[in-house]
């Protein structure tokens, strides 16, 4: 079998800075609630897909962060994409300045080092505590120390000569770098009582550098997303 590995891979896709005035009503109830968040995320982008798609955030490449500063009432949202955004349909009065719509192309490049940051939902499978082999998957549940957040990032380290999946699974990010340089910061839980079932989601933010061993598979993490909660603003990787 051919084993040989791309030495490089280029990246491209669209990031929409959007400066947002936290006060404006539209915003704040996306700050309160996860699933009016992700409805302001894909109001850029409706038309590109069938209407009622189950997967059109995917299909899209739709991955967005955000950081609020309360004292100054300012959100910044961040919103990649595979396609154009149209942020016409957010309120003008919402904005505090023209979105910023950057075209991304850059080319990766094995033993390149990258500062990056992220947030994600880093989750843990609990037991269901039924007995084999009636045993069901077990329920998620978020980690919420700095140091669990490290340990769950850290398996995901895809050493040179490793495949992008490890033997339990767990999809690697065709990079790797050294844990104790990393800064992790738990961020507030976000919810949503749209739904049946209520939605909660522990966050944390990882800072640092990564060195790139397997530049297809960072291209394909950057492009899909890292972890769960993909549609909440989880799983986006920003890399300078």
């Amino acid at each position: 079998m051919n084993t040989t590995r791309a030495s490089a891979a280029r990246f491209v896709a669209t990031h929409s800075v959007l400066s947002l005035d936290a006060r404006h009503p539209l915003v704040a109830k996306s700050l309160v609630d996860a699933q009016e968040m992700h409805r302001t995320v894909m109001s850029g982008f409706r038309g590109w897909v069938e209407s009622g798609d189950l997967d059109a955030r995917a299909q899209m490449g739709v991955l967005s962060t955000w950081s609020v500063d309360l004292k100054a009432a300012a959100l910044v949202l961040v919103v990649q994409s595979r396609v154009p955004g149209d942020w016409s349909r957010i309120p003008r009065g919402a904005f505090t300045a023209a979105p910023h719509i950057i075209t991304v192309d850059r080319t990766f490049k094995a033993g390149e080092v990258l500062g990056f940051r992220t947030v994600v939902n880093p989750t843990r499978s609990k037991p269901s505590g039924k007995p084999a082999p009636d045993k069901a998957r077990g329920t998620r549940s978020a980690h919420t120390t700095p140091e669990h957040v490290k340990k769950w990032f850290s398996r995901r380290f895809q050493a040179d000569g490793e495949p992008a999946n490890a033997e339990d699974g767990v999809a690697r990010i065709g990079a790797t770098a050294n844990p104790d340089t990393l800064g992790i910061r738990m961020l507030p839980t976000v919810s949503s009582t749209h739904r049946s079932k209520p939605v909660r989601i522990g966050r944390a933010e990882i800072r640092g550098s990564l060195t790139v061993t397997d530049a297809e598979t960072l291209v394909s993490v950057l492009s899909n997303g890292l972890g769960h909660a993909r549609a909440y603003s989880c799983g986006l990787i920003l890399t300078r």
